[in-house]
């Protein structure tokens, strides 16, 4: 089979069930594995993929989603030029585990992606915690963009023992008010900026925003960056990213 994967996380899990060598090409911001992407060629950005480019490959199936913004028309481009397509949009993590499962069967390795699957949820077991910490996961620093309910992101929280405090929100994610924030008073902030390299993730433009000072959070300096590429990819990587929180969370609940 000829692959053709579009959007990290479909590179990813690719990768995990081991079909790596059916990817004859991949989306620009695929970065990983680097010893298989760095010798793929890379057709575009998300939005800015290169269809006629994808065509010219002739895969026999396209992976991609509508996790961003804007891909109903890629996908649209794809599906209108004849190729098959297999499309993710997950919500929530039974929702990745789902997306995994379809493309294990696509690829003709249910099996691996069961064995997958299972690695996954042994490595994120549910902690309880007396005191559960509230978290503000910051998908975007100016304005305040935070998963709402229908997230990876927050069951991700929930799994590690803490809150999501926006989680009754009935969206994928929402902007916040300074005032929302402060009254929420969060113990911690997370930093994964999407787009944004985990180098560039600036502690101070958190630190001098005006009032809150008297969010716990400041006043204990737990204001954490965790790489996007572990938290906003519905993969298998999120692992990582729970992992990463769980870290956060432990410190938060001392």
């Amino acid at each position: 089979m000829r692959l053709f994967a579009h959007t990290c996380s479909n590179t990813e899990i690719v990768c995990a069930l081991g079909c790596a060598d059916l990817l004859i090409g991949i989306d620009t911001d695929s970065d990983y594995p680097p010893a298989v992407v760095g010798s793929l060629p890379k057709l575009g950005r998300d939005l800015d993929l290169d269809v006629a480019g994808v065509i010219a490959l002739r895969p026999d199936l396209v992976l991609t989603s509508l996790t961003v913004p804007g891909h109903e028309r890629i996908v649209a481009e794809l599906e209108n030029a004849g190729l098959r397509t297999l499309i993710c949009d997950p919500l929530n993590l039974q929702d990745i585990y789902s997306d995994i499962r379809r493309i294990a069967q696509a690829l003709g390795v249910l099996e691996r992606g069961e064995a997958l699957l299972a690695q996954m949820q042994a490595a994120m077991p549910r902690m309880v915690l007396p005191r559960p910490p509230k978290i503000l996961l910051e998908w975007w620093p100016k304005p305040v963009i935070a998963p709402g309910r229908h997230s990876w992101a927050t069951d991700l929280i929930e799994l590690a023992g803490g809150i999501n405090p926006w989680s009754g929100l009935d969206a994928k994610s929402a902007p916040l008010s300074d005032a929302q924030i402060i009254d929420a008073a969060p113990d911690a902030v997370v930093m994964s900026w999407c787009g944004v390299k985990e180098e560039n993730y600036r502690a101070d433009v958190v630190r001098r925003r005006p009032g809150w000072e008297q969010v716990p959070a400041l006043r204990h300096d737990r204001i954490v960056p965790i790489t996007e590429a572990w938290l906003g990819r519905p993969g298998p990587r999120l692992v990582e990213g729970y992992r990463a929180l769980r870290r956060v969370v432990e410190a938060a609940a001392q």
